[in-house]
């Protein structure tokens, strides 16, 4: 079958910086642009120059600088604004102005304070001052989703008239859910004239977590060009996230027969990067790009990742850029692992002996969260002490398809101190050894899914 091109449209610099506390300077968004270039995007949506001097200097520099993807500017629907756009674009190899006016009645009466007919006036009349100034014209009805559904068509219709490109529907306020949007998106495709010769894009927020599912379903109803944030940051809950749309397409392609140019091996170091800049910690059970994404710690997960990682990794860690899976040692994890682990850490380990490490592991992983690599070596330690030879492992003969990481960010060796003081409130040989049922034979197949 053959795949469909969906424009990837990155505000990560524009909505996704109105963030609190996720504010750039110049200089920052010029490296996020410069990355966003890399990663394959292909419109970067650089500010909103009317807003303030440093945006404006900063959609500027990119417009300069940054020269394979389009380049977009926000304006509200005034000449003001409009013109500060196109003098701040003007440069730039692939410009656009990206023009929104809100148009559902509850923005109209309390917000703008002008009525439907003056609204759908002010529309056509920013467009076509616009397309006087740049060939490449998107207009968004913000609250689209809120909005009277015929009015709508009626400003949409009006704005394809004045010149727009693309027509964006954003659900500002996280409001809608898929069928619903699917729905309005086919009734766009459906009743406006000449939309054949026009771009739809969806622009979704996370109010109610359905950002990235509204997304998937404009674009299965005809949408293409999705709007998306790097992270999935945004105002309130959110934007929908480049990341997770990006990777539905690309691991469901029987469901979604999509295609980007986007780089996945790029999306886990922009990722980072991002986090460097705002200093805004990623959630670890965020999709593709946490720090749990690809890590196990359920005994049955761990054992079925070493055996085949496909048995609970839907895509390759390294498919994202993400360098390997974990398997984290904590009270769920199970002696494969366990043994794993100890042999990556130097020491090869008999029945016997893993046994008992293992019976002193778990009572451990009770009391702790994770178990890290010095816990490990006293627990070998105190074995040792009692005679038990362990002799040392073949480590160069380990898989290497599996990092084992003990430590929460996982891959920094242990240090000589760090050895020596174990930090928990308790040491290990502290901790009452409570009597255990002989399951250990097969307790890699008794945690949970």
């Amino acid at each position: 079958m053959e795949t469909i091109p969906i424009t990837i449209f990155d505000t990560t610099l524009r909505d996704g910086e109105q963030s609190p506390g996720c504010s750039m300077n110049v200089e920052e968004k010029l490296r996020m642009a410069r990355q966003l270039d890399r990663l394959g995007v292909d419109v970067i949506e650089a500010g909103f120059p009317i807003a303030s001097v440093g945006d404006f200097e900063a959609v500027r520099a990119i417009a300069a600088s940054v020269r394979r993807p389009t380049i977009a500017a926000l304006a509200r629907a005034r000449r003001e604004d409009i013109e500060r756009a196109w003098e701040a674009l003007q440069h730039a190899a692939r410009p656009r102005i990206h023009i929104f006016l809100a148009t559902s009645d509850i923005h109209l009466e309390h917000k703008l304070k002008i009525t439907r007919h003056q609204c759908v006036e002010q529309a056509r009349t920013a467009v076509a001052l616009a397309k006087s100034l740049c060939q490449d014209i998107e207009f968004s009805p913000e609250d689209a989703t809120r909005t009277d559904p015929e009015f709508l068509l009626e400003v949409i219709q009006a704005v394809v008239d004045a010149g727009a490109t693309t027509v964006n529907i954003p659900d500002t306020v996280g409001y809608t859910t898929p069928g619903e949007f699917a729905a309005l998106i086919q009734k766009i495709r459906r009743q406006i004239r000449a939309i054949d010769q026009v771009k739809i894009s969806a622009h979704c927020h996370n109010d109610l977590g359905l950002a990235v599912a509204n997304s998937l379903a404009a674009i299965s109803a005809g949408a293409r060009q999705v709007e998306c944030t790097v992270n999935g940051i945004g105002e309130r809950a959110g934007n929908a996230s480049l990341e997770e749309i990006v990777m539905a397409l690309r691991v469901r392609p029987e469901q979604y027969p999509f295609a980007t140019e986007i780089d996945s091996r790029r999306l886990f170091p922009i990722s980072q990067l991002l986090t460097e800049i705002t200093k805004v910690a990623v959630q670890p059970n965020k999709a593709i790009i946490g720090r749990n994404a690809f890590a196990h710690e359920a005994g049955i997960h761990q054992d079925g990742m070493l055996k085949n990682p496909l048995t609970y990794e839907i895509m390759t860690p390294q498919s994202v850029g993400v360098p390997d899976s974990r398997l984290v040692l904590g009270k769920h994890s199970g002696r494969h692992a366990l043994a794993l682990k100890c042999a990556a850490l130097g020491f090869e380990l008999e029945r016997q002996q893993l046994d008992e490490v293992y019976r002193r592991f778990v009572v451990l992983a009770d009391n702790i969260k994770q178990v890290e690599d010095h816990h490990l070596l006293e627990l070998i330690g105190e074995i040792e002490d009692k005679e038990i030879r362990i002799p040392p492992a073949h480590v160069e003969e380990l898989p290497v398809s599996l990092a084992v990481a003990a430590a929460a960010g996982g891959h920094r060796p242990a240090s000589a101190k760090a050895l020596a003081v174990l930090h928990a409130e308790k040491k290990p040989s502290e901790l009452p050894l409570h009597p255990m049922t002989d399951h250990h034979h097969e307790e890699d197949y008794l945690w949970g899914v």
